[in-house]
């Protein structure tokens, strides 16, 4: 059933691929999902959101434990469904 994150507000399986792939991640894209191959340090990059709420918070909890850098190119799409979302995140890693 992973195959309808196709057709969400942007096709996640290929926006998580894209970004995992940047970020150094040996994965694999399928039709209903992808394949890890691991475990990968994942690096510093920028992150492209396809402005996609879960993309963006997924890829901001990835960031954390990125070797270097990671920027997102929209971190505002997040406030559709957790306008929070952040500031949670800092007090969860304090």
């Amino acid at each position: 059933g992973a195959s309808e994150l196709r057709v969400k507000e942007c096709d996640r399986i290929k926006a998580i691929c894209f970004n995992l792939q940047n970020m150094g991640a040996d994965i694999i894209e399928k039709d209903d999902g992808f394949i890890i191959k691991g475990p990968t340090k994942l690096k510093g990059t920028n992150i492209k959101t396809f402005d996609d709420h879960r993309i963006a918070m997924t890829f901001s909890i990835a960031a954390k434990i990125a070797l270097k850098k990671v920027v997102l190119d929209n971190y505002d799409c997040v406030s559709i469904s957790y306008p929070d979302f952040y500031n949670v995140l800092r007090k969860v890693l304090i």
